[in-house]
């Protein structure tokens, strides 16, 4: 059993199917990294199934929760730090030696350090990087010890925070107390897998929200006291003038911080109180995704492939704010970015670094906007073009000719669907006869939230709902099953874990470019594009619904249909 690889074991426990497996490895191959990260940042499995597989390869005992101690051992002689870094836990001490729980009972330097500080061998057991870290900041101190620590050394009064002296405020942003306060709420912030922090003051409360799988969710804040020096803390790591408290401000924070490097994008605006905050967090090495870990099917990724491969022409991806869109393209580049091929990008920001890839990031206070960035770059020869957005006609005129002279443009537009963005081009000012001629594909897309694997629950739906969705028709006329969010700790509570997209594939033909030609609405776009094979988004979200992926009132939340 210890011979064998672990994708085998998982997939003999159920956990995982052979195709799924099969993707992991090529995305293990073509980004690296150990294949236990690349199956859980897939979302292909959970931590559970994860350490299930590591017990039975190593044949060590699995334990949870209900087995850690009650009180702290080796306290003194063993950092809250090194034990979140190393994922391990003292557990009990028997008469053979220390047990120690570990996520990686391979990890010898962590085994050994611990042997090191209790004097006795060590007895290693298996437990999710999940438990250990909450028992870890529970027993250690959690996090909002953490928090309250902070505030309590942070001892400043209303009077001293509500004065216009600048350099004071900046004496009190650069003390400790504050510095361990912010990094507190940034350590939260990534402990629960936020993809933004808001911090908004107000009269008389300081509210922090963070933003997780698409929601805002409220944390306890530190008080309303503390909220000038808060964000001028931030504003000092995000090389903002501090001084400056009237005008919107921009900036970037970089730190490590967990064992990963971070990007955060910072914005501040004033408001009555003071100013508000929030901070887009982007990990500098993501998983590598592919087409289906979005989730794209085997006959969306066909048509999506299709669009992409053609030697020239425009492909959009269109969708609201938050909806994905820059993710497909980074996925769509991925595809295409061979030896072979020059490919630029033309972004704000740029989000993600890839291999390869020339990427350019828009600076429009010294003149360097989409549209001069993209007379520039069609000299560099590219075969490849990405615009991270097209904003007006003159950005959209010279996609066009890009395309009609030879090159793959990808790019983004708002619009509620993909119909929708062949409008949008023609309001915009584009000729029609330009837009046939160049226009591969348009995508759509939302993005629902992910229900748990481990708490989710089956129901049979109300035989109206089931009719007027008319989901006999995804079921072959038997009944249908769909899942609905409990709740339970591997999801903190929420019912739901990660966020997957749903998607709608336009592809241009000759019917399409004739309703263009006619100035056709978008109704009649999507009509024809539907009769031509096109799967809407919320038929598309109704066969997730049906999977067990996601519930129909986060379809219905996204699309607004029904």
């Amino acid at each position: 059993m210890a011979q064998r690889p672990i994708g085998e074991i998982l997939v003999e426990l159920g956990a995982l199917d052979g195709a799924a497996l099969d993707r992991a490895l090529r995305a293990q191959r073509q980004h690296g990294g150990r294949i236990g990260d690349v199956l859980r940042g897939l979302g292909l499995i959970s931590e559970d199934d994860w350490a299930r597989a590591v017990a039975a390869k190593t044949g060590l005992e699995l334990i949870d929760a209900d087995d850690f101690p009650a009180a702290p051992l080796y306290a003194a002689q063993v950092s809250e730090k090194f034990l979140i870094e190393a994922c391990v836990l003292p557990v009990a001490e028997t008469d053979r030696g220390l047990l120690l729980a570990m996520a990686d009972p391979l990890d010898r330097y962590a085994a050994e350090a611990m042997e090191l500080v209790a004097g006795r061998p060590i007895l290693p057991c298996v437990a999710t990087e999940r438990d250990i870290s909450a028992a870890v900041k529970r027993l250690y101190r959690n996090g909002a010890d953490r928090t309250d620590a902070a505030v309590e050394e942070a001892g400043f009064d209303d009077a001293a925070l509500s004065v216009g002296d600048v350099e004071r405020l900046k004496d009190m942003a650069s003390e400790a107390p504050v510095i361990r306060l912010v990094n507190t709420i940034l350590a939260r912030a990534l402990e629960a897998r936020a993809s933004d922090i808001h911090i908004e003051p107000f009269e008389h409360e300081l509210i922090v929200r963070y933003r997780i799988d698409g929601m805002l969710r409220e944390v306890e804040p530190p008080p309303v006291r503390l909220a000038a020096a808060i964000v001028s803390r931030v504003k000092i790591m995000a090389r903002l003038n501090i001084a400056e408290r009237r005008l919107a401000q921009d900036g970037r924070i970089r730190l490590q911080m967990m064992g990963k490097e971070l990007d955060l994008r910072v914005s501040t605006v004033p408001n009555l109180h003071g100013e508000s905050v929030v901070m887009r967090i982007l990990e500098h090495n993501p998983v590598a995704i592919d087409f289906p870990a979005l989730g794209l099917d085997d006959a969306g990724r066909a048509r999506m492939l299709d669009i992409l491969d053609q030697r020239h022409g425009i492909m959009l991806v269109t969708g609201p704010t938050g909806s994905g869109k820059t993710t497909t393209l980074y996925a769509a580049l991925s595809h295409l970015n061979q030896p072979e091929r020059k490919i630029i990008t033309v972004e704000d920001p740029v989000e993600y670094q890839i291999r390869r890839v020339i990427q350019i990031q828009v600076k429009p206070e010294i003149g360097l906007n989409f549209a001069n960035v993209l007379r520039s770059i069609v000299r560099q020869d590219p075969d490849v073009i990405m615009i991270g957005e097209m904003r007006d006609l003159e950005t959209a005129e010279i996609a066009v000719q890009s395309a009609l002279t030879g090159h793959v443009v990808l790019s983004t537009l708002h619009t509620n669907d993909a119909a929708g963005a062949i409008t949008r081009l023609l309001d915009m000012g584009v000729d029609d006869y330009l837009l046939t001629s160049t226009v591969n594909g348009v995508v759509g897309q939302r993005l629902v939230r992910v229900l748990c694997p481990e708490c989710r629950t089956p129901y049979v739906p109300d035989p109206g709902l089931a009719e007027r969705l008319n989901l006999a028709r995804y079921t072959k006329g038997g009944p249908a099953t769909l899942y609905r969010p409990v709740g339970c700790r591997a999801c903190d509570g929420l019912g739901y874990t990660g966020r997957i997209a749903i998607f709608e594939l336009m592809a241009m033909d000759a019917e399409l470019r004739a309703l263009v030609m006619r100035r056709a609405d978008s109704s009649m776009l999507l009509k024809a594009a539907v009769a031509g094979g096109m799967i809407t988004m919320f038929e598309d979200g109704l066969k997730k619904v049906l999977a067990g992926v996601t519930t129909i009132e986060e379809v219905r939340r996204v699309t607004r249909e029904y």
